[in-house]
């Protein structure tokens, strides 16, 4: 396993996002906000959520429920570079959201 390459706008919760995501085959923000380690509200972790959905590690999958994408589990092995993904802002987030994108 290489090094993960994070991008310089993540968070130590994005990474935490994605760990518990590896570990269990999904979870919503409110399932992840009770448990150890998650010291934040279920809304940052919600907010958390949609900016990794839409760089593309992490996907919706039904109602608040996410996985872990193919990327995502590239990135946690070090195998794809995070700053060379789109820069999530809350913008850009909450208009892929209108369009549908996530």
């Amino acid at each position: 396993m290489s090094e993960r390459r994070s991008a310089y706008w993540m968070k130590q919760l994005d990474e935490r996002i994605l760990e518990h995501l590896d570990s269990e085959s999904w979870a919503t923000p409110s399932t992840m906000a009770r448990e150890k380690g998650f010291n934040v509200s279920e809304g940052q972790i919600w907010e958390r959520c949609q900016m990794l959905t839409y760089i593309g590690f992490t996907a919706p999958i039904h109602g608040d429920m996410y996985e872990l994408t193919t990327d995502g589990q590239m990135y946690l092995n070090g195998d794809i570079d995070a700053e060379h993904r789109p820069w999530p802002t809350v913008d850009r987030v909450l208009r892929g959201r209108r369009r549908g994108e996530g």
